[in-house]
């Protein structure tokens, strides 16, 4: 094979080669030129000590410049890439290659690296083609250029740069970005909730995916609290921003949630206090949030939005309902008064509280999201695990997601048969006088006497009716109503009035008349709490356990 013939037709060596002619016959004009004319002595003395001509570059020799060329060259020509020639740093880098044998047995670490295919369509498209980046047989690594050469049968002439630092450094930056999502993740996992408390009345499941490799953990996060007297706060929410911050952020706003959560506040009223809160952590991060208490005695979840995706619930029909209002902006905006909705959830319902990784789409509109996420809502049954292990896949989320998933699910669930005898409730109304107190005693009595409790907790939970009565009769103003509950798990004794002042447990001097009955409830019981109703008013109630016998 002629090289220096092959040389000649290598990309950009003819246009060379026109300029080099253009350029030569323009100085031989200026020379015929001044030897028509007199040239002065300091011409002739310029002239006579300029270096010699600089040779052209079809005159160098091209076998002798290749190997010098500290880039590993290779030329192969034919359909079966015969080796025609390997320079001296590709005899270094790979050994000393036989010329004449196809490039499969002659160049095995091609084949290792896969670029024959690449050799076959450089050749049968006529256009160069680069494989960037490859480790080869001796650790290093090559950016391979593959350079078609038309003369006779055809060939590829193979230019591979070694780029072992700039690889060597982009994966330190790889491996250094790895650490930090791993650090992000770790921490966003740790931040969210390890175990779900178990509300005596709801069955939830939640579920948390963090973006794929490519994309940067975000601040997605979810919590249930139990409130107690059978009521349980659940929250969802989703911080700005990507990475250890916005999972930094996430962890205190969750913290403050529970906080203000054991205040027995309405959801507005946390979200207006969260609301300054994210503010002072920090003012250019705002956060999305849902904050919902559900009442198994109402059947209904009460919620308020800051800027969340609305909560969806599947009735006991299958029909799903959207709650969309009231919403106000996220939090960390400040100057808005947020409002409290509500929404119906009666035994046998579902509900699904998500953030928007679940439904948000580069290529969709919100809308379509939610709409598709209530199609899937609709046809999901079985627990709440299923139901969010549903959700999930439905909405094709992966390993690679390029977003965070949170999703929440609880349930409702409509209880039979004996199972339904775990589960009571009684209420009476009080219309205040001398007579209340024994009323209260003696229904009290009854119903526990009824729900076959033992005598011990039978006689705890009428001296806890009787207190309580009591002190909304002192205290408290009409309508007053007591109410009596058990669950599976714990007895509740719970007494509302007209008046929003709160009890607090205080200690009562030897000659006080009065301020031991809360004292009183609160050591006999599990626990006790009051809030303020939502219509004006307040709740005060307690909590027994119930021995695993009775239920």
């Amino acid at each position: 094979m002629n090289f220096t013939r092959w040389s000649a037709r290598l990309p950009g060596t003819q246009r060379r080669a026109a300029a080099r002619t253009e350029t030569t016959a323009a100085a031989t004009q200026d020379r015929r030129g001044e030897s028509a004319n007199s040239v002065p002595a300091a011409r002739v003395e310029q002239l006579t000590d300029e270096a010699g001509p600089i040779p052209a570059v079809d005159e160098l020799p091209v076998r002798e410049v290749l190997d010098r060329v500290p880039a590993l060259v290779a030329l192969v020509h034919g359909t079966d890439h015969r080796l025609a020639y390997v320079n001296d740093a590709y005899a270094t880098a790979f050994g000393v290659r036989p010329p004449g044998e196809p490039a499969r047995e002659a160049l095995p670490e091609l084949a290792e690296l896969g670029l024959l295919p690449l050799l076959d369509q450089v050749l049968r498209s006529g256009k160069p083609r680069t494989l960037k980046s490859r480790k080869a047989l001796d650790g290093r690594s090559y950016t391979f250029t593959c350079t078609p050469v038309t003369d006779g049968d055809g060939g590829v002439l193979i230019f591979a740069t070694d780029v072992t630092d700039h690889a060597e450094a982009a994966e330190r930056l790889r491996a250094s970005e790895r650490r930090q999502r791993e650090t992000a993740v770790t921490l966003q996992r740790s931040l969210l909730p390890q175990e779900l408390e178990e509300p005596d009345d709801l069955r939830i499941a939640a579920t948390y995916h963090p973006g794929g490799t490519e994309a940067a953990v975000g601040g997605d996060w979810y919590d249930v609290i139990t409130l107690g007297g059978g009521r349980t706060a659940l929250v969802i929410g989703d911080v700005m921003g990507r990475g250890v911050r916005a999972a930094a952020v996430m962890g205190q706003l969750r913290t403050a949630v529970r906080a203000y959560a054991r205040l027995d506040l309405p959801p507005h009223e946390v979200l207006q206090l969260l609301d300054g809160l994210a503010t002072e952590i920090d003012a250019n991060q705002i956060a999305t949030c849902v904050y919902a208490v559900h009442d198994p005695n109402e059947g209904s979840l009460v919620y308020a939005s800051a800027g969340h995706l609305p909560i969806l619930v599947r009735d006991e029909h299958g029909e799903v309902h959207r709650a969309d209002e009231p919403t106000g902006p996220p939090l960390g905006t400040g100057g808005w008064m947020h409002a409290s909705g509500s929404i119906a959830l009666a035994p046998g319902s579902t509900a699904v509280l998500y953030t928007d990784g679940l439904v948000e789409r580069r290529d969709e509109d919100l809308d379509e999201g939610i709409a598709a996420l209530e199609r899937a809502l609709a046809g999901a049954t079985g627990t709440p695990q299923v139901i969010c292990d549903r959700l999930v896949r439905t909405a094709g989320v992966t390993a690679d997601h390029d977003d965070d998933v949170a999703v929440l699910v609880l349930q409702h669930p409509a209880r039979t048969g004996p199972d339904s005898d775990l589960f009571r409730n009684a209420a009476l109304e009080l219309l205040g006088g001398v007579e209340a107190a024994p009323r209260a005693r003696a229904f009290a009595s009854g119903v526990l006497t009824s729900w076959r409790f033992p005598t011990d907790l039978h006689d705890l939970g009428v001296l806890a009716a009787s207190e309580l009565v009591a002190n909304s009769l002192q205290h408290g103003t009409p309508p007053m109503r007591l109410r009596l509950r058990r669950t599976d798990r714990r007895l509740i004794v719970e007494v509302t009035d007209g008046d929003d002042h709160l009890p607090r447990r205080r200690r009562a001097e030897p000659a006080d008349e009065s301020g031991r009955g809360i004292a009183i409830v609160a050591t006999i019981a599990s626990s006790w709490g009051s809030r303020r109703t939502p219509g004006g008013g307040k709740a005060v109630w307690c909590e027994f356990a119930l021995p695993r016998a009775t239920t």
